[in-house]
């Protein structure tokens, strides 16, 4: 072969082979881009289907364990609810309990073994003010926002930007007491009955500022133990006070059950207008007709708006049973939540806190939530009736501020 031949060969060959492996080079790079943009969908899918966790101080266990029970059926329904409807910010929630023996103690104790699992967004806290007043250092201490149940007015005003109530303050409630004794029974000669913990003292020292604003003052203020097995020195002293209306702040169903029954066996019948606690599950099954005709502020009642109606139905449906204010707030605590992380866009816990803090106009089971500077959501309180056993709705009293 001739020597010029040989060499355009030579040329074409490798002029092949240059276009052959830049081709391979640059398959290989398509190939690495492509493999790379997988692997980055791969780890935004993970990090999408990454569960938002949200803590739940609970009594599980202890005196109050059947309110822990209706607390968790709440927080479970909604929970079900959000994920069924697509999670929040495209991922699930998941709930981590944590019971606190239905004790103060246990309580901080449940706080910080949440606390010290890391990856909480927000911790849906107790109802029992008292149970957060005890906690209340470790709150602070966590920069994690805790959405509470307690309404003793003083648990949000102790500078702790960490606190958010999704239930009214006694501040409304002891005002609604007060203008329902006073101006629809048309009745003065109050008697206070209270619990001495933070909740009962709180409510009783709310309700006698408010009285006194209406121009009464209390015939009668007595306080007591929770968990007492015998109230009768209590009832005693009731009846000789000479009062024609009763209000009582008492803390823990059972205890309302034991109370009523003796009030009623040693013959007081006077009209009794009383928090929360009187027309929640366990204290009527315990109290039986020693409840009937009573009267009691609540947060949560079904007949008091579209949401809670709804929610009743729902719940009923499920539960077999019907809600009550330990159910219903805990099931509003956890839909909150889910609002103000989608707000913020973030699950992050200091961008939950500024989405709880921007909420105006969400409306669920106990109301429309909007929170003032001090983490209080709901301003008013609901009038019902206890009618043979059936909690009937009344009227809804709201205020503008707590002032």
């Amino acid at each position: 072969m001739a020597p010029d031949k040989h060499k355009a060969k030579i040329a074409a060959r490798s002029g092949y082979l240059t276009n052959f492996m830049g081709e391979q080079s640059m398959a290989v790079r398509i190939l690495g881009r492509a493999m790379a943009a997988a692997f980055a969908a791969l780890a935004l899918s993970a990090l999408a289907a990454d569960p938002i966790h949200i803590g739940l101080v609970n009594e599980t266990t202890g005196p109050n364990a059947e309110a822990g029970q209706y607390t968790v059926n709440g927080a479970r329904l909604a929970l079900e609810e959000i994920n069924a409807a697509g999670g929040v910010l495209g991922r699930q929630l998941e709930l981590r309990i944590e019971d606190n023996q239905s004790t103060n103690p246990g309580t901080v104790l449940a706080y910080s073994k949440l606390l010290g699992e890391g990856g909480i967004s927000a911790i849906i806290g107790p109802i029992r003010s008292t149970q957060v007043q005890a906690a209340s250092p470790t709150i602070a201490k966590s920069s994690i926002p805790s959405v509470i149940g307690g309404t003793d007015p003083s648990l949000t005003k102790v500078n702790n930007p960490w606190i958010f109530r999704a239930r009214p303050n006694d501040g409304y409630s002891s005002r609604v007491i007060a203008d329902f004794a006073v101006n629809s029974l048309k009745l003065k000669k109050v008697a206070i009955v209270h619990s001495t913990d933070a909740f009962g003292s709180g409510g009783m020292a709310a309700l006698t500022s408010a009285l006194k604003a209406v121009g009464v003052t209390p015939v009668f203020v007595q306080g007591y133990t929770n968990n007492s097995q015998d109230f009768t020195p209590v009832v005693l002293a009731l009846k000789k006070s000479g009062a024609d209306v009763l209000a009582t702040y008492m803390t823990n169903s059972p205890d309302v059950g034991i109370f009523a029954k003796q009030l009623r066996q040693l013959g007081v019948t006077i009209p009794w207008v009383g928090s929360p606690s009187l027309v929640t599950d366990t204290a009527m099954k315990l109290a039986g007709s020693a409840l009937h005709s009573t009267f009691a502020i609540a947060d949560f009642t079904p007949g008091a708006n579209p949401e809670a109606k709804a929610y009743a139905e729902k719940y009923k449906a499920k539960y077999k049973l019907d809600p009550d204010v330990y159910s219903a707030w805990a099931y509003g605590a956890l839909h909150l939540l889910a609002a103000a992380m989608e707000q913020a866009k973030s699950a992050e816990p200091a961008a939950v806190r500024t989405g709880l803090l921007n909420t105006c106009g969400f409306k669920s089971v106990e109301g429309k939530y909007c929170f003032d500077k001090n983490g209080d959501a709901l301003h008013g309180y609901n009038v019902v009736k206890n009618e043979n056993g059936r909690v009937v709705f009344i009227k809804t009293i709201t205020f503008e501020s707590n002032k």
